[in-house]
């Protein structure tokens, strides 16, 4: 017999009982089948007792959930717990799997760093067996990570790696900062960017001996250390190719490495040449190549000699590549980062290519590619697991810029733009004397292929001030595509078309002697500017923002006169170079040299389309300070050739903690614009009313400070020409930067 249930059919409470009519029993069979009523979760209390020859099961049934609600929660929305608890309105509440929900609740405060949070459930009855179930959270102080601390470390300074780590240690900014909270797998994630870190500056014998987190409740905060044992640094010794394969040649396939003799050692190096390698045989005809690198130490010469062999690798093709945990982005933009598809051959090196091409998207939060066996022997799976993470952005800035006082920008970025892949920007900006609206689109895969296609609108609106005596608004847009031809190197064509209108206040070119320059004055009007331009690209810089190693050199020529109202060829060049001076104390050299020269192709060339140099390439000068000026009026007509060099070192400030983002940088620039066009030389009045139009050297060096602000990044230089001209304009303060929020 069955009392007691209301909802749950009295067949089914039989159903679990163990105890069948006509067999024996005994305590045994009577425990058992209270466990297993019990274990269904519908029941909050069961009993089985004999009355006469009857077996009564007494059951309580579990109250059905009305609503689930959670109270005191700031830190963590509804939505995020409702997702995380398994207990749920109209289901069955069951105590267990609320205990079991209060500890998913405390892991969510835990991984964002709230360690003191605490979960008190509430039960509310509602009457008719329903109740309402409350989780009262406290959510507590924020833990911190008060110090990380490396042991073992010679070769480079504690603030040297702190700045590799993700995690972070709080301090004056820390309410800004969330990565100033213990997290266990950003802190495996540390680890294996210090591995990284070493291993790509020639410490192939790195080794992390340990890596602790010490939680101090007093104090509510952690304290990390990384116990580290650096090993030598090594450099490449012999480097060569072997292959088994006939057809394939040692000697072109050395020309692939990536890896050369003398230099430093590094794993980035060798996963480069292994990429390369694989392609090269698989392009002569060998899908299933397999390379294989080997190093051998020289312990006391401190080089590595590294084979690289190519052989015939396992025939084994991919079945299929499934996509798990991509809600917005379309399922073909992950899938063209392959190079390799469904039905090819299966080469796990170039998965790993396309692991590191979906991470260096920056649409997803972690990406991790898995294989297991297909449906044959020779079959394998690939799946994709990815975390997306917000890739759109609304972004206000303010700040101070010396040319321009203040300035300020609005705008709208989105990098995955319907789940696409598309980049989507417009913004609207401006300061005292310019103003400027712009809207970019940019589509990385035109016709499926590796081929970037793009547009650009805007409007920019420069008024007269102390550098530029006339009011200027440009208006058009532009077309560009973009392709690669290696991982570093691509080609991008591009046409410009846009309308420039020049305001030159009459008043000051009449009469005789005009306070304006001829030149200036002629410049007055509208004109059409249809321009084609193509540029070579080579960037192998490390980090895009904050680069320490690497170059990135553009080379860009341009015919204005396809239509339009200007004719005119422009050939620029710009190159700089980054490395590590001193690894130990971060601190970072750089070499930039950049140039440029112009031809007008008809005698009816404006000012405006010639070169200015100023403060933002030769500090210690005003902008459009250096180069040809008017004798009399002392106002910039701009040059047809320029060259442009600048030696920089930045390093962290000593005895600043971290977390202020401040560094200092020590400079020299010098460089030169000189050679009016002879047309505007002529409508100007002659070569004598034109000052400093020779190729003359000018010098300067100074101090820069450095904010990496949590709202963007903020400069200040001091800079002091040694080398001028007498017509030149100086100016010894610069600053530039802005806010984002």
């Amino acid at each position: 017999m069955v009392e007691g249930n209301e909802r749950v059919d009295a067949d089914t409470v039989r159903a679990y009982v163990t105890i069948k009519p006509g067999v024996s029993y005994g305590p045994r069979e009577v425990s058992e089948s209270i466990e297993t009523l019990y274990a269904t979760g519908l029941f909050e209390d069961v009993s089985v007792t004999q009355q006469g020859g009857t077996l009564v099961v007494r059951v309580r049934e579990n109250s059905v959930i009305n609503l689930v609600s959670f109270e005191g929660n700031r830190r963590v929305s509804d939505e995020i717990l409702e997702g995380t608890v398994d207990s749920r309105s109209r289901a069955i509440y069951s105590r267990s799997r609320v205990q079991s929900d209060v500890q998913r609740i405390l892991e969510v405060y835990r991984r964002r760093g709230n360690y003191l949070a605490t979960v008190e459930p509430q039960i509310i009855d509602r009457g008719q067996n329903r109740v309402d179930l409350i989780f009262n959270i406290s959510e507590g102080k924020k833990t911190t990570v008060d110090r990380i601390t490396f042991i073992g470390n010679r070769s480079f300074s504690d603030a040297r790696l702190r700045d590799v780590v993700r995690t972070k240690e709080t301090g004056l900014l820390g309410f800004l900062r969330t990565t100033d909270t213990y997290d266990p797998d950003r802190l495996n994630q540390d680890q294996e960017l210090l591995k990284r870190f070493y291993f790509d500056r020639g410490f192939a014998d790195f080794r992390i001996l340990s890596a602790t987190a010490d939680y101090d409740r007093e104090r509510n905060a952690f304290f990390i250390t990384f116990t580290l044992d650096e090993g030598e640094q090594y450099e490449f010794g012999e480097v060569r190719v072997d292959t088994t394969l006939a057809d394939l040649d040692p000697a072109q396939l050395q020309r692939r490495v990536a890896s050369r003799p003398g230099r430093r050692y590094s794993a980035e190096a060798v996963e480069k040449s292994l990429e390369d390698l694989t392609l090269a045989a698989n392009r002569q005809g060998y899908p299933f190549a397999q390379v294989v690198p080997t190093g051998d130490r020289n312990f006391e010469t401190n080089k590595i000699d590294v084979v690289y062999r190519v052989d015939q690798g396992t025939q084994a093709y991919i079945e299929r590549i499934d996509i798990i945990g991509n809600t917005t982005t379309r399922d073909y933009v992950i899938r063209r980062e392959f190079d390799i598809a469904e039905g090819d051959a299966y080469n796990r090196v170039l998965l790993d290519r396309a692991e590191r091409r979906l991470r260096a998207l920056g649409f997803f939060e972690s990406v991790r590619i898995a294989t297991t066996q297909g449906s044959e022997p020779d079959r394998v799976v690939v799946t994709v697991y990815v975390v997306e993470q917000a890739t759109g952005k609304v972004s206000f800035g303010i700040g101070y810029s010396t040319s321009d006082g203040v300035i300020g920008d609005l705008s709208i970025e989105e990098r995955n733009f319907l789940g696409r892949g598309q980049y989507v920007k417009a913004s609207i900006g401006g300061g005292k004397n310019t103003q400027n609206a712009e809207f970019s689109f940019t589509e990385p895969y035109l016709f499926g292929r590796r081929i970037s296609g793009g547009f650009d609108l805007y409007t920019r609106i420069s008024e007269d001030s102390d550098t530029q005596a006339y009011d200027m608004t440009e208006t058009g847009g532009s077309l560009r595509l973009g392709l690669p031809i290696t991982e570093e190197t691509s080609v991008q064509v591009f046409y410009n078309l846009f309308q420039r209108s020049v305001s030159v206040s009459q008043a000051d070119c009449r009469g005789p002697n005009p306070e304006l320059p001829r030149a200036i004055c002629e410049s007055d009007g509208d004109r059409l500017t249809s321009l084609l331009g193509t540029s070579l690209i080579y960037n192998s810089l490390d980090d895009q923002y904050n680069p320490s190693e690497g170059i990135y050199a553009k080379a860009t020529v341009e015919f204005a006169g396809l239509g339009g109202d200007t004719y005119f060829w422009r050939n620029t060049a710009r190159a700089r170079a980054y490395k590590e001076v001193l690894p130990s104390y971060g601190v970072v050299g750089m070499l930039s040299l950049e140039g440029g020269l112009m031809q007008a192709l008809n005698d009816d060339l404006r000012i405006q389309d010639q070169f200015f140099v100023g403060g933002s390439k030769i500090r210690g000068f005003k902008s459009s300070g250096i180069g040809p000026r008017d004798r009399a009026s002392g106002d910039a007509l701009g040059g047809r050739y320029y060259v442009v060099g600048t030696a920089e070192a930045t390093f962290p400030i000593p005895f600043l903690p971290p977390e202020v983002g401040l560094s200092g940088a020590v400079f020299a620039d010098a460089g030169s614009l000189w050679g009016v066009d002879p047309d505007i030389v002529s409508r100007n009045g002659g070569s004598s009313t034109i000052v400093s139009n020779d190729f003359d050297l000018r010098a300067s060096g100074g101090l820069g400070i450095l904010w990496k602000s949590p709202f963007g990044p903020i400069r200040a230089d001091f800079a002091v020409p040694f080398i001028e001209n007498d017509a030149d304009q100086t100016q010894v303060f610069r600053l530039s930067g802005g806010t984002q929020f």
